[in-house]
């Protein structure tokens, strides 16, 4: 076992604080596709496009994020196909057919076609939703 001098402490130190500095993976810019408002403090970032799925009864797959800044929502409307929804940052408040649930970080929901949902950011801080789409 090597010795611990001031130096390679300094330099431990030094590594360590640097990794701290460095912002993780999911927060750091993504290349996308395609960026549009449709509402009022809401962005519409698509990825890549779509993809051929493996999964019986859907043909592709693509995947896209809705920035809500704080007090925007989304007008309630029916979903045009089933996707699986999941909160990267922040929270919402989900109204989905009958029922309300606030869906904080890292919450993972589905939706079917056809389901009516509308979401709304009733906190003080930005939210991220990321959608993965299932197209039949």
């Amino acid at each position: 076992m090597q010795k611990v001098n001031r130096r390679s402490a300094v330099a431990l130190g030094l590594a360590a604080a640097s990794a701290a500095m460095v912002k993780p993976a999911a927060a750091q810019t993504t290349d996308y596709k395609d960026s549009t408002t449709p509402w009022p403090g809401v962005v519409v970032r698509a990825y890549g496009g779509e993809t051929p799925s493996l999964i019986p009864g859907f043909k592709t797959v693509s995947m896209r994020d809705i920035i809500m800044q704080p007090g925007s929502k989304i007008p309630s409307h029916p979903m045009d196909n089933a996707m699986v929804c999941h909160i990267t940052e922040g929270e919402l408040q989900i109204d989905q057919d009958e029922k309300t649930f606030t869906a904080k970080k890292n919450f993972v929901w589905t939706c079917n076609k056809g389901t009516k949902e509308q979401p709304s950011n009733v906190s003080n801080a930005v939210a991220i939703m990321r959608i993965t789409d299932l197209m039949a």
